[in-house]
């Protein structure tokens, strides 16, 4: 029990540490860029603005792939567990035979 709580207790430290660490990032990274793509031009934001929507949107599309990954990790355990278990019957059914033919 004693490890769970220590454990929380350094995630929110961790936690605590890198919103402190983004503060001071964007405090100090204030010069307002626009961001210049192919067909169009972005309304200027500061840099820190930019650099913490890349991650904000990098950390989602993570979440997005790793849940995708689950679920087909997850269907595909289903079907296999289908298959095993209609072999498993057909391998019981086909012992019973033996059994009653010996």
């Amino acid at each position: 029990m004693a490890m769970a709580g220590l454990q929380k207790i350094l995630i929110i430290l961790l936690v605590l540490v890198l919103i402190l660490l983004a503060l001071v990032f964007s405090l100090n990274n204030q010069v307002a860029v626009s961001l210049n793509f192919l067909l169009f031009e972005t309304q200027p934001h500061g840099v820190a603005v930019w650099i913490i929507m890349a991650f904000v949107i990098g950390a989602l599309v993570g979440v997005l792939i790793a849940m995708l990954a689950t679920v087909r990790n997850s269907v595909s355990r289903r079907t296999l567990q289908k298959r095993l278990d209609r072999a498993e019957q057909a391998l019981e059914k086909s012992r019973a035979q033996n059994d009653r033919t010996l």
